[in-house]
C-alpha cells in the first residue's frame, strides 16, 4: 500500500513540475468579484403576475472576501427577473462602474464543499486503504487535465494530440494505485490504451463524416469568439470524447482482466479458449450494463435540449440532422463501441498472459 500512495504521490507531482509552465501562460486575469452576505433587503418590486411576474431588488451586502472591500457594506442591485434573494444568502458581485454593484451569481461553495466531503467519507469508509489510491488518482487526472490539457488546447494545440498525451498519463497514474502494481493492473493499461486508440479513430472518421463542426454547443460558440481562429473546434469534440470514455474504460478492462485471473487461480487447468469463453459470458453483461449506463449519461446531460425537441412536433428523422442532437449520438454510439472492444481486448490480452505465467511456472517445477 506504501508503494501505490507512494507512485501516486509521485506521479502527482511530477504532473505539477511538468505542465506547471503552461499553466502560468495561461492565467485568467483577475475579476472584480467579491463575496458578501445579504444583511437587509432595502427595495423589492415584482412587474406584473406574483407567481409569474419579474424580479427586481436592492440589497445591502456585507463584503466576507479579502478584499479592497472587506468588512465594508455595500449596496447591489439584483436585475435577474427570475431570482428572488432572501436574508442570510452568500451572493457573487461586481462593480460594474465606481458607485454600483451587481449580483453575478449565488456562492456555492460551502453546498459543493460538503457534499466533496460525504464523497470523500464515502470512498474511504467503504473502499479503505484501497480508496485512498483512488483519491490520489483522481487528484492526479485533475492535474493533468487542469495544467497540461486545457492550457495547451487554449494555447492552440491539437486537441487531440493533447487529450491523447494526456490520456496517456493519466491511464498509469490512476490505474496502479487504484488496483495495486500487478499484473492485472498492467493488462487493464494496455487494454485501456488500445481501446482509446481504436475509440479515437473511430471518433475521427464519423466527426468527419457526419461532418460535425464541433460549434453546435453554447459553449463551443463562446470559445470560438474568445479564441477566433486558435482552437480547433472540431478537434475538441474529438478530445472530449476520448477523455469521457476514458473514464468507463477503466472500470470494464480492470474487471475483465480480474475475471479472468480468478477463473484460472481456481482451475488452472482451463485452456486459454475456455477462460477466454468463460470471462465473455460476464463480459457479455457488462457491455449491456455499461452501454445503457453510457446512453443514460449522456441522455440525463442532454434533457433539456431532447425536451425541446420533443416539444417541436417535427420528424424524428429532420431532428437528429440538428448537429446538437448529432454529437450526442455520434458521442454515445463511438463511446459504445469503444466500450464492447474493450471486453474482448482485455479478457483475451488477460488470458494469454494469465496462460503464458502458468506455464511458466509448470515448466520451473
Amino acid at each position: 500500500m506504501i508503494k501505490k500512495i507512494a507512485l501516486t504521490v509521485f506521479f502527482f507531482f511530477a504532473s505539477l513540475q511538468l505542465f506547471a509552465g503552461s499553466a502560468v501562460a495561461q492565467e485568467i486575469p483577475s475579476s472584480q468579484n467579491y463575496q458578501g452576505v445579504v444583511t437587509e433587503i432595502l427595495e423589492q418590486k415584482i412587474t406584473g403576475d406574483k407567481e409569474m411576474g419579474e424580479m427586481w431588488q436592492k440589497l445591502e451586502l456585507l463584503i466576507t472576501s479579502q478584499s479592497d472591500f472587506h468588512g465594508q457594506t455595500v449596496i447591489a442591485e439584483n436585475l435577474d427577473p427570475r431570482q428572488e434573494y432572501q436574508l442570510g444568502d452568500k451572493l457573487m458581485i461586481y462593480q460594474a462602474n465606481s458607485e454600483v454593484f451587481l449580483i453575478a451569481d449565488q456562492v456555492r461553495t460551502d453546498a459543493l464543499l460538503i457534499l466533496f466531503i460525504i464523497f470523500i467519507a464515502m470512498v474511504l469508509l467503504i473502499s479503505r486503504w484501497r480508496g485512498v489510491g483512488s483519491l490520489l488518482g483522481m487528484a492526479v487526472s485533475f492535474a493533468v487535465i487542469i495544467y497540461f490539457i486545457l492550457p495547451r488546447i487554449a494555447a492552440g494545440a491539437n486537441p487531440i494530440l493533447i487529450a491523447i498525451l494526456g490520456s496517456l498519463i493519466i491511464i498509469p497514474a490512476t490505474f496502479y494505485p487504484s488496483h495495486g502494481l500487478n499484473r492485472k493492473t498492467t493488462i487493464a493499461v494496455i487494454s485501456t490504451v488500445v481501446a482509446l486508440v481504436i475509440t479515437g479513430l473511430l471518433a475521427n472518421f464519423f466527426v468527419s463524416l457526419a461532418k460535425l463542426s464541433g460549434l453546435a454547443s453554447e459553449e463551443a460558440g463562446f470559445l470560438q469568439a474568445m479564441y477566433p481562429d486558435l482552437i480547433n473546434m472540431q478537434g475538441l469534440l474529438l478530445a472530449g470524447i476520448i477523455i469521457g470514455v476514458l473514464g468507463v474504460l477503466d472500470d470494464i478492462t480492470v474487471s475483465q482482466a480480474s475475471i479472468v485471473e480468478q477463473l484460472k487461480g481456481v482451475n488452472k487447468n482451463l485452456r486459454t479458449t475456455e477462460v477466454f469463453q468463460r470471462a465473455m459470458q460476464v463480459g457479455h453483461d457488462h457491455i449491456s450494463s455499461m452501454v445503457n449506463t453510457l446512453v443514460l449519461v449522456y441522455a440525463g446531460a442532454s434533457l433539456p435540449l431532447l425536451l425541446l425537441f420533443n416539444d417541436a412536433a417535427r420528424p424524428v428523422a429532420e431532428l437528429i440532422n440538428y448537429e446538437m442532437i448529432a454529437d450526442e449520438i455520434v458521442r454515445t454510439l463511438v463511446g459504445s463501441i469503444g466500450l464492447i472492444l474493450a471486453v474482448p481486448i482485455s479478457t483475451f490480452l488477460a488470458a494469454l498472459f494469465v496462460e503464458g505465467k502458468v506455464t511458466d511456472g509448470e515448466h520451473k517445477h
